[in-house]
């Protein structure tokens, strides 16, 4: 394709770029538009040939964005932000905030930590909303679709802004009741839950791998969450998060704390979202709220 200076972009090209840039599918871009996905593709064609380039690379994966996409698709996110603050401001009184705060974490962590702070900030805010995405991966931060994470990780992405909120500490835990040691327990005299597939690389995975590396799992599950549960119901023993097993009744620890399985609970977010007023209250009220014992 030869540039064709003359074609002018708009907010509305700019904004359909952008959400085929956090997409990457054309089905998906057109929900987030409210539109349908052959409509996306007639636009894009229409871009691209307007711009004289190609903005994507076509796959059967989808459309992978080139360096210019995702060059415009930053333009596109100020522009994004730009409109959300103009209608929060015309929507709110000036000590109120209001729109849709989209956070991506664990569901142990939303669960065990995030929730309860989340309660008492919409009890000041009430015009706030929350999505809130669970998964083991940081992608949907780096993408933009969320505004804030909390994650655990010992060494957060350099692309992100953040604080460490403080070491989480872990230990090994059966059922309560159950008359075993820890030793007994990794001779695998009980069942191991572990969530070895969805997470091969959590620090409990590999000190178990590097410790005991004759033990074989007898259930395997794909969050730390689903592993307290298995334990809870007396199927085995596993290696939980402190915060969240201590204070289970039907739990009993049955080591120390692992150092070597310990990581660190991180707050992140992008350096430019940071500067969003509901963001920045956000994430304020989360880094002073979410405590670790």
């Amino acid at each position: 394709m030869h540039a064709k200076t003359q074609y002018k972009l708009n907010a509305d090209d700019l904004i359909l770029l952008l959400a085929l840039v956090r997409a990457g599918k054309l089905a998906q871009a057109g929900e987030r538009l409210g539109v349908d996905a052959s409509t996306v593709f007639r636009s894009i064609q229409r871009i691209e040939r307007g711009l004289g380039c190609n903005l994507f690379v076509r796959s059967r994966q989808g459309y992978a964005a080139t360096e210019l996409a995702l060059q415009l698709a930053e333009q596109a996110e100020q522009i994004e932000m730009a409109i959300e603050t103009a209608r929060s401001s015309a929507q709110q009184a000036p000590e109120q905030l209001s729109g849709s705060v989209r956070l991506t974490t664990t569901d142990t962590l939303l669960h065990g930590l995030v929730a309860p702070a989340l309660l008492s900030l919409r009890q000041q805010h009430p015009l706030l909303a929350f999505e809130l995405h669970t998964g083991n991966e940081l992608a949907s931060l780096t993408r933009r679709d969320a505004d804030l994470a909390v994650r655990a990780t010992r060494q957060p992405p350099s692309h992100l802004v953040g604080r460490r909120l403080g070491p989480i500490r872990v230990a090994l835990y059966a059922p309560a009741g159950t008359r075993i040691s820890m030793a007994e327990a990794c001779q695998g005299q009980l069942p191991w839950i572990t969530p070895d597939d969805a997470l091969p690389e959590h620090p409990s995975v590999r000190w178990r791998r590097k410790h005991y590396p004759r033990l074989q799992p007898t259930y395997r599950v794909n969050s730390i969450q689903s592993v307290q549960e298995l334990v809870l119901r007396g199927l085995g023993v596993g290696i939980l998060p402190c915060f969240l097993a201590n204070p289970q009744p039907g739990l009993q620890r049955l080591s120390d704390e692992l150092p070597e399985c310990q990581t660190d609970l991180w707050l992140l977010t992008h350096a430019e979202s940071r500067h969003q007023r509901r963001v920045a209250v956000c994430y304020a009220w989360l880094a002073e709220q979410v405590k670790l014992p």
